[in-house]
């Protein structure tokens, strides 16, 4: 069976961070009750659309799902067993904010059967969290993971760097702390503005600035080389691992597999026989109806490239699905419909291709020709440029040989440009 990974969205947060482009949200209450029983719904719907397949993770996502009660992460992940066939070794991991409130409940969470934590952390620097919007302090930062240690064999923590007025002294010595609390993975993602954001209109009106060009390239080789040092390898472009501690789940995104989204906003790419059926339309009034501007496709078909798709022994189609933003339209639907599903449509084949070169690229192993083949029974070959591959092997971005095509360390300070020109 086909391998897949569940995706779980909380979309509930005490604040918004003014960096955070999620489908995250402030509210004065949630009815915990009720959204535990809307989320195993959705579950229970999309296990009937999605048969075959062995769960090898779940990840409880948001938001911050730390704030969900932890009898409903536990009703969750039974619903799974019960759904699909389960691997042995499936990791299950909760997100969370490192206050102390949150950190208290971890005992609860693993009892509940979460595996393995990823912390948000974001710095360890108190003047650098308020200029993030945290609530925590970097004293009850280091407590969480440390009780994150003490309570489960895997967990992990983000940060944010290349921020203003950054140094690489500054960057050095926070990251010679934060190694002192890594277990077997770390995630390390320079500070970017998303649009629709605080930051967003703070930068646009000269609020702050950030490291320059050549500057970011340098906290990133520091980082690199920082970390490579202590054992943990860029696994991926932002994520940091020892041998086997790499997120299995986020490897499923990476690496093409499928996985299901459930809760408000949650994408999904999923492999199923052409003959299934899609999902009904959602009945919504005509001012909700009219406010959807997603394409919702009720008969998938797929045109196949014949010169370059060979034979799927699989039979199947790749479906992108995604699901209502909103937490009361998405709770209003599955209660009447059983899912609050917006999008479901067929990736046609230079879709696909696309997005797999372009989370693909993000890992360090880059892309194996034959995975990629037997995923999809297309040649990669035939739909990345020779000329600009052997322009960017010569300029030493890309290492390509026989087996596989993969970024170097130059390539992936600028894989944006690099994916996109690559597949011109």
């Amino acid at each position: 069976m086909r391998p897949l990974a569940i995706y779980i969205h909380w979309p509930f947060c005490k604040s918004k961070c003014p960096y955070c482009d999620f489908n995250s949200h402030v509210r004065d209450s949630v009815e915990h009750e009720r959204w535990q029983a809307a989320l195993l719904r959705e579950l229970d719907t999309m296990a009937q659309k999605v048969p075959d397949h062995r769960v090898t993770s779940i990840f409880f996502g948001g938001g911050t799902p730390s704030l969900m009660k932890p009898a409903t992460v536990e009703s969750l992940i039974r619903r799974v067993h019960e759904l699909w066939p389960v691997a042995d070794n499936i990791e299950i991991t909760l997100e969370a904010n490192p206050t102390s409130v949150e950190s208290s409940t971890f005992p609860d969470f693993k009892a509940a059967g979460i595996n393995r934590v990823s912390l948000g952390v974001q710095s360890l620097d108190t003047e650098a969290l308020r200029f993030l919007g945290r609530e925590h302090s970097a004293h009850e930062a280091l407590h969480a993971i440390d009780l994150a240690r003490k309570n489960f064999d895997r967990y992990s923590f983000d940060l944010i760097y290349a921020r203003p007025q950054q140094t690489l002294a500054s960057w050095e010595a926070e990251l010679t702390q934060a190694m002192a609390y890594v277990g077997g993975h770390l995630s390390l993602y320079q500070l970017t503005i998303e649009e629709n954001t605080a930051f967003h209109h703070a930068y646009a009106k000269g609020g702050f600035t950030l490291p320059d060009e050549a500057e970011s390239e340098a906290l990133y080789r520091l980082t690199e080389s920082l970390l490579a040092d202590r054992g943990l390898l860029a696994y991926e472009v932002s994520n940091y691992a020892k041998s086997g501690e790499e997120s299995r789940h986020n490897l499923s995104y990476w690496k093409g597999d499928d996985y299901v989204g459930v809760g408000p906003g949650a994408h999904g790419r999923i492999s199923i026989p052409p003959s299934s059926p899609s999902f009904p339309r959602r009945r919504e009034s005509s001012k909700a109806a009219s406010a959807a501007k997603k394409v919702f496709v009720l008969a998938p078909q797929v045109r196949l490239d014949s010169r370059l798709r060979g034979n799927d022994e699989s039979n199947t189609i790749r479906i992108a699905t995604q699901t209502l933003k909103s937490p009361e339209r998405w709770l209003e639907n599955v209660e009447k419909n059983g899912h609050a599903m917006e999008v479901w449509e067929v990736i046609e084949p230079q879709r696909e291709v696309e997005e797999r070169v372009m989370m693909g690229l993000r890992l360090r192993e880059g892309i194996s020709y034959e995975d990629f083949h037997q995923q999809t029974g297309m040649d990669l070959h035939g739909y990345i440029s020779p000329s600009r591959r052997n322009l960017y092997v010569s300029k030493g971005l890309l290492v390509d040989d026989p087996t596989r095509l993969q970024p170097t360390l130059s390539g992936r300070l600028v894989l944006n440009q690099l994916t996109a020109e690559l597949l011109k």
